[in-house]
């Protein structure tokens, strides 16, 4: 397609935005070559009328419309810088096909291809109130999320919105409970309900373990997946994952009650290799393989007990 083609077509888009575009001298009178494109914001130094004439190089100011599709289709950075404020709004997503985001090159070849997904930002944060009250939240509705096995809640409470983990029971209209008190006796709490290690029973099932008091939960959030309170030492808890790995914690760590929902998602049938097509994943190597034992079944003893301690916070370390 020549520029000329080009820059007819642009013409006839929809008008919805306006937007500059300076035609440099020294390439004709057409003015269809070298064409810079600048957002309306800048009408202040090209002139702000459609008619304002020649600048003092002599270059024609002419305005030209886009339409809303190409306003909406800019990528909202989020995460790599950090800036980006919390929406519940479905964002856009760049994806990169297995490729190094610096270099280009292929670093996980069976990436790429797949349906157009949207983010969702997740609140791994489940912190009380600074006063330790009971804060409730309504559960609004529970999704389906492309980025992830389980299922997301949009909960509410005073005046914000989020997303955060669905439970395996979680629905619509169920009222949810994040409190930081800690009695003498162990409470009754309900699935989707956030407390403190040091309130829960022995035997309780939890996710959203984090490693430290005042972290996100990072341990148990994949879906059907949930951690057990195994015993409780010296201001830490011993918490099976479902690995039968075991961890101890801080026992002032916030976890949510419950296993998290769509535990069936192991036993989907996949059916046909198009189906892994729309997910992202692309064939293996049709190369032959030996098949040679080496990521065979292995009898070997479980890893000892891995201990997560506050450096800045004082307490009792201890060896289990």
């Amino acid at each position: 397609m020549s520029l000329r083609t080009l820059c007819n077509n642009l013409r006839q888009l929809a008008v919805t935005n306006r937007q500059l575009c300076i035609t440099h001298p020294g390439h004709g009178t057409n003015g269809f070559m070298s064409k810079l494109l600048l957002p309306a914001t800048t009408t202040h130094c090209c002139g702000s009328n459609l008619g304002a004439g020649k600048q003092h190089d002599g270059s024609e100011v002419r305005q030209f419309h886009t339409t809303a599709a190409m306003e909406r289709s800019k990528f909202i950075p989020f995460g790599r810088t950090g800036k980006q404020k919390y929406t519940v709004r479905p964002l856009p997503m760049v994806r990169y096909a297995g490729r190094d985001l610096d270099t280009g090159r292929i670093i996980h070849k069976r990436l790429g291809g797949g349906h157009k997904q949207r983010y969702r930002m997740l609140d791994y944060f489940r912190e009380p109130p600074a006063d330790d009250k009971v804060y409730e939240e309504r559960v609004l509705d529970v999704q389906y999320d492309p980025n992830r096995s389980a299922r997301i809640a949009l909960v509410a409470g005073g005046n914000h919105k989020r997303y955060i983990i669905a439970t395996v029971n979680m629905k619509a209209g169920d009222i949810i409970k994040t409190s930081g008190q800690v009695s003498r006796l162990s409470v009754t709490a309900n699935e989707g309900d956030a407390y403190r290690l040091a309130a829960l029973p022995i035997g309780q099932l939890v996710h959203g373990i984090p490693k430290y008091p005042g972290d996100h939960g990072r341990f148990c959030r994949a879906a059907g997946t949930s951690g057990q309170i195994v015993r409780k030492i010296g201001g830490m808890v011993v918490i099976q994952l479902p690995s039968k790995r075991q961890i101890s914690v801080s026992d002032q760590c916030m976890v949510t009650i419950g296993r998290v929902s769509n535990e069936d998602h192991n036993k989907r049938v996949i059916g046909k290799a198009g189906r892994n097509r729309w997910l992202g994943i692309r064939p293996k190597s049709g190369l032959w393989h030996r098949k040679d034992g080496r990521h065979g079944r292995k009898i070997k003893p479980l890893p000892p007990i891995q201990v997560f301690m506050d450096k800045k916070q004082e307490g009792v370390h201890i060896n289990v």
